[in-house]
């Protein structure tokens, strides 16, 4: 029997839960200055009004039981956001990516350490009865599941959205996975680089003239799969808040990858036309590339026929306006190669700095091509605090990229550093399970969870 302090608590609660029915303002009053612990999927969510310190996920619970990069990369997101990720490892082993080096910082991979901030780690075998076991029971006090197995593997165990779901309806289960849940190829393992051939877009990248298909230098498949499950996510609590109920999300590198194909899709999906590879260059505009300079590389953009006209304003090739085969952007596609020509000769004669420093208040799109040194050397990358600096326990200071996106209404600094395999296992079994010290020594010596030493 709910008595004072609890029966105001819980009636806080019961408005808060329907808050889809009436207006937000009514909960939001209601609410204002009142801190109320609230029982969501079959746990406490805490609700407080903090001002500019409260994050948009703060009160979300996820479990993680992604590994290399695109679901990590979605759950660090969400991480970023004030969400409690807890990411679930092999003992011993942990996230593949741990073991993807040099280079190392400490013993951890620079490259594990890059996209695994704001997490808790707990180590627990999944093949071990009383693993699975403790995976059901975080189904059930947690708002959102990501994982990336084969689909059907965590069902084997007890641990797919069927059987879960039916623990915590209003559980938000994230599969990722190569090529989807169902369907001819939905059994093979998917890796960045065969769903980017696959998806065809390795196809267009590399050099043009007939060059070989290049990867990208970067995982973009994996990280495009990562943004949009990270979007499904955000999308999917929205959903939750008005419905009451969780879903099922099938997000994979295949579709992300095709879906991005944009344009290049369209021309063939429209027209019949077969892509290929340009290099630097745009297909469809022209001048739209990178060009070599005295010492290094600079690329332009002539997004329309005033810009190519300021162009050759700036590098003192105003002849080329007067050119009939150049007049419009569809003559200069159709004339590129002796454009190109008379363009490339020109960008040789200066160097990069001094092609910038003509250009610019120009109003002309135009960069230099730069080292990733180079990169994070440029004050409008600091500026935007793209470099985030954190204390590991074992690796000591490290920097990593920072988050993309900023908000007016809360600072994204002071992130807990990537941890490291089980470093929060006692911790999550105490704080989030309730288990007893005699629970957890006895999960402990049955090597069912597994715990770091090192604090």
């Amino acid at each position: 029997m709910l008595t004072g302090v609890k029966m105001s608590a819980a009636l806080r609660c019961f408005q808060l839960r329907f808050s889809v029915l009436s207006p937000v303002g009514l909960t939001s009053q209601l609410l204002k200055n009142h801190p109320v612990s609230c029982p969501v999927a079959g746990r406490w969510l805490s609700h407080t009004q903090t001002g500019a310190d409260l994050r948009p996920l703060e009160g979300v619970r996820v479990l993680d039981l992604t590994r290399v990069l695109a679901g990590p990369f979605a759950t660090m997101i969400l991480g970023d956001l004030g969400a409690e990720v807890i990411k679930v490892e092999r003992p011993g082993a942990g996230d593949d990516t741990r073991a993807w080096g040099p280079p190392f910082a400490g013993s951890e991979s620079v490259y594990y350490l890059s996209i695994n901030r704001n997490k808790k780690s707990i180590a627990v075998d999944l093949k071990h009865p009383r693993g699975a076991g403790i995976i059901q029971e975080l189904s059930g006090v947690c708002d959102v599941l990501v994982e990336n197995y084969l689909p059907g593997k965590l069902h084997q165990m007890g641990l797919g959205y069927e059987q879960l779901s039916r623990l915590n309806p209003q559980l938000i289960y994230c599969s990722i996975s190569g090529y989807g849940q169902t369907g001819p190829q939905s059994q093979s393992p998917g890796y960045d680089s065969i769903a980017s051939a696959v998806s065809g877009m390795m196809h267009i990248t590399g050099p043009e003239q007939d060059g070989e298909p290049v990867r990208p230098g970067v995982a973009m498949t994996d990280l495009a799969t990562g943004l949009y499950a990270h979007g499904a996510i955000m999308a999917a609590l929205l959903q939750r808040h008005k419905t009451g109920r969780g879903v099922h999300i099938d997000c994979n590198l295949l579709s992300s990858q095709v879906s991005c194909l944009s344009h290049i899709a369209a021309n063939y999906l429209n027209a019949g036309k077969e892509a290929r590879r340009w290099g630097t260059a745009h297909e469809s505009i022209v001048p739209y590339q990178g060009f070599k300079t005295k010492d290094g590389h600079i690329i332009i953009a002539a997004g329309n026929d005033k810009q190519f006209v300021k162009i050759c304003q700036v590098i003192n090739l105003m002849d080329l306006t007067e050119e009939p085969n150049y007049k419009t952007n569809k003559l200069r596609v159709k004339h590129r190669k002796q454009l190109l020509q008379t363009l490339s000769q020109r960008f040789l004669q200066e160097k990069t700095a001094d092609w910038l420093k003509r250009f610019e208040g120009s109003g002309v799109p135009v960069g230099p091509i730069n080292s990733i040194q180079e990169v994070f050397s440029n004050p409008q990358v600091k500026h935007n605090g793209l470099i985030q600096e954190m204390n590991h326990p074992t690796a000591g200071r490290i920097a990593v990229p920072g988050p993309a996106v900023r908000f007016s209404s809360f600072s994204l600094s002071g992130p807990l550093p990537p941890p490291l395999i089980g470093q929060h296992t006692v911790q999550v079994l105490q704080d989030t399970l309730s288990y007893s010290d005699d629970v957890i020594k006895s999960l402990l010596q049955s090597r069912a969870v597994a715990q770091n030493d090192v604090s």
